[in-house]
């Protein structure tokens, strides 16, 4: 990895690059849902969890990647109900809560989980991603856990590629039915590292 620095917590001026980037990884899943991206960006700056991420910054500080995590404490980007409902109404709030929940709304007590992990465009195939996951390796070390979790769509070959590199397996597929008429993808995968 050429040229970044890993941190624990999200510094607070990064906060909209942060979401941005998280929208620009998963707003194509989310869109529908989540969308339109002006309120959707509004959402993610409002819920971001500055504890539950670990970011690579450039030479200048410039924000290249997110490796959001899931503990006890909350999720990186999930936010709450109440979030939801400040940005979306009380009945938009609502619905979009229930249908998110559908796909995880856990806790594994048993393994730390990684909730999402991308990486600007102007950083990818330079080690950032391989980067971030041991440092979230490394974190789960810190906490106990003797594993690490993550979804991943079933569609996102680059990503199931570079997991497995890493030493992740896949454990579970989960198809998502009918719900994939809303989300674009038809499974998750649930994979695994041992630490």
């Amino acid at each position: 990895m050429t040229g970044a620095t890993l941190q624990l917590g999200l510094p607070k001026h990064l906060r909209a690059d942060a979401a941005l980037l998280y929208w620009q990884a998963f707003g194509g899943k989310l869109g529908l849902v989540m969308g339109p991206q002006a309120r959707a960006l509004r959402f993610l700056d409002r819920a971001i969890r500055a504890d539950q991420v670990i970011v690579a910054l450039g030479p200048q500080g410039n924000l290249l990647g997110i490796a959001g995590f899931k503990t006890a404490k909350g999720s990186f980007a999930s936010g709450q109900a109440q979030d939801l409902c400040a940005i979306y109404g009380i009945f938009g709030g609502w619905w979009r809560r229930t249908v998110l929940g559908w796909l995880s709304d856990e806790v594994d007590n048993d393994r730390f989980l990684l909730d999402g992990i991308c990486v600007d465009a102007i950083a990818r195939s330079q080690g950032v991603g391989a980067a971030l996951l041991d440092a979230i390796c490394g974190q789960a070390r810190s906490r106990g856990y003797g594993a690490v979790r993550l979804e991943v769509i079933d569609s996102n070959w680059r990503a199931i590629a570079l997991y497995k590199r890493l030493g992740f397996a896949v454990t579970r597929r989960q198809n998502i039915g009918q719900l994939r008429w809303v989300f674009g993808f038809s499974a998750a995968l649930t994979m695994v590292r041992q630490l």
